[in-house]
């Protein structure tokens, strides 16, 4: 193997890390991120640690098992941190750690464009539609 000068490291490190080429493994965060589940999660994580069940009354219509699978890989990808809490019964809350926070400012206001331009995008797609 050939020795590279300090600028074809950074070339290659660029190209090495580049989401538009199909071999980059930020497409699998990409892909994680991009997930409705996630976003809410994230979104709903942003004010403070929450239980379970309060993740589930605010994320009206993700079933258990998605929430948990959610979690999970948001957990698995140090998005999000699980504390249990030994007790009757037991307590577990789920905290977004500093790479969550993080991402949380991006996810906030993806979630608040969706909200304010909701409008335009169903008159849009009605236009279309006709």
């Amino acid at each position: 193997m050939a020795t590279l000068t300090a600028a074809q490291r950074r070339q290659h490190d660029r190209q090495a890390y580049d989401a538009f080429l199909a071999a980059c493994p930020a497409r699998k965060v990409l892909d994680r991120i991009s997930d409705k589940w996630v976003t809410l999660v994230l979104a709903a994580l942003g004010d403070g640690p929450k239980r379970y069940s309060d993740l589930s009354r605010i994320i009206a219509g993700a079933s258990q098992k998605m929430l948990t699978q959610t979690l999970r890989s948001l957990e698995r990808d140090g998005l999000v941190s699980r504390t249990v809490t030994a007790g009757v019964p037991v307590r577990v809350d789920y905290e977004l750690t500093d790479l969550g926070r993080g991402l949380h400012a991006v996810v906030r206001q993806l979630k608040e464009w969706a909200e304010g331009h909701i409008e335009e995008i169903e008159q849009a797609r009605a236009a279309y539609d006709a």
